[in-house]
């Protein structure tokens, strides 16, 4: 059965280099994992619209002109990555009220063992930009929780870091539970962002207690990106001016 799955847990930013500056933060995730299937869940969720929904164009390519999973396994073939029996997950953030936005989302790609054999970094910054990184091992295997994936950063998320350095990703997708862990390494420092929380069936209940717990969703997450940035700003950060965005959807 493609239940859908909610994350409820916690985000935490550090960064390296001066300014010190950190925090913590909840939120809310969904995890479906079958973008091609029907999904089970409970109203007000749905997948074509309404007060909480997970719609295809709001991912696999540009903000609102996405394709969903055709997308993803264009992006694949592309790559040369053959996974026999794939099946393609989404972790998200919903729509709420008609407004979503992800920093990040991240696409799950498993094998007809239910193997973790790549995973897609779907990320979006504030300018409307979007870039996905493909992570996979080097040798197509199964990606487990010891496995350091790496990739070149060639987009612009945050105004108070360079377009430089690179990420090293690391994902623990278990039955019960989802650790995503990204390092981002610099010749001037970097920072650690992690995303963790448990996994459980989304019910009517749970997702009313987000909803009251977090009303405004992804206008809440812009607001919070906004004060951190004012905050790094108040304490003598360097502003970067927006480059134009890599041509490429996807790289490594």
């Amino acid at each position: 059965m493609n239940r859908v799955e909610h994350i409820a847990g916690q985000t935490y930013h550090g960064r390296r280099g001066g300014p010190a500056h950190g925090f913590r933060h909840g939120f809310d995730y969904l995890l479906i994992p079958d973008m091609e299937a029907e999904a089970v869940a409970p109203w007000p969720f749905s997948r074509k619209g309404g007060p909480v929904c997970l719609r295809d164009r709001d991912h696999g390519g540009p903000p609102g002109a996405g394709r969903g999973a055709v997308w993803l396994r264009e992006v694949l073939a592309a790559e040369g990555v053959d996974i026999d029996g794939l099946t393609i997950g989404l972790i998200a953030q919903a729509r709420l009220w008609g407004h979503v936005f992800n920093p990040v989302s991240f696409w799950l790609a498993r094998d007809g063992a239910g193997a973790l054999r790549a995973v897609v970094a779907e990320v979006s910054n504030t300018f409307g930009d979007r870039h996905s990184y493909l992570c996979l091992r080097e040798d197509g295997g199964p990606i487990t929780r010891e496995d350091r994936l790496r990739a070149r950063k060639v987009f612009h998320v945050s105004p108070f870091q360079d377009v430089s350095g690179g990420y090293v990703f690391r994902f623990d997708i278990a039955e019960d539970r989802v650790g995503i862990f990204i390092d981002y390494v610099t010749a001037g420092g970097g920072l650690y962002a992690s995303f963790s929380g448990r996994r459980r069936a989304l019910t009517r209940a749970g997702l009313a207690a987000a909803m009251l717990r977090r009303p405004f969703g992804s206008r809440r997450v812009l607001a919070l990106i906004h004060w951190q940035a004012l905050r790094l700003w108040g304490k003598g950060a360097r502003y970067r001016p927006r480059p134009e965005p890599p041509s490429a959807e996807v790289s490594r």
